[in-house]
């Protein structure tokens, strides 16, 4: 990284601005140099009574080191936006499911609550696998066409 090395002669640029200005330039290019050097910089600073070195490191930090150095960082939690849309969907759906009938309400809370299949459903009620199967494609249409009204 090069040393921000212009210096601007701004009295002899400017000759007839006031004192006052050219002094808010000088100290504008200072900040200028302290922004594209200072604060990007490792220094060191001794202490010529006690003979210590004592290092001082750049202000500003870079991605890669902090990497480097195994530095944990926030991870991007559900927008809030995302979260709300969550929020409205689940409590439709759950309006929706109070429209079922007993019957299909304990089908789906036994398909996508309690985990089970179609075949495990089968052996407890002994009703065919296929007939679970159509009357969950029934209910699952059903619970579409609620929500989309």
């Amino acid at each position: 990284m090069t040393k921000y090395q212009k210096k601007t002669n701004y009295q002899e640029k400017y000759p007839d601005v006031s004192r006052e200005i050219i002094e808010v330039l000088e100290k504008s290019d200072r900040q200028m140099e302290y922004l594209q050097y200072d604060i990007k910089v490792e220094r060191c600073r001794i202490d010529s009574v006690s003979g210590t070195v004592t290092y001082i490191p750049s202000r500003e930090d870079s991605y890669e080191r902090l990497l480097e150095e195994n530095r944990q960082f926030a991870v991007a939690d559900e927008d809030v936006d995302d979260a709300v849309i969550k929020a409205v969907m689940i409590e439709k759906m759950l309006t929706c499911l109070n429209h079922l009938s007993p019957e299909e309400q304990k089908l789906i809370t036994t398909f996508f609550f309690d985990d089970k299949s179609e075949h495990q459903m089968s052996r407890e009620t002994g009703i065919a696998q296929r007939t679970i199967h159509d009357r969950k494609i029934k209910i699952l249409a059903k619970l579409k066409r609620l929500m989309n009204e």
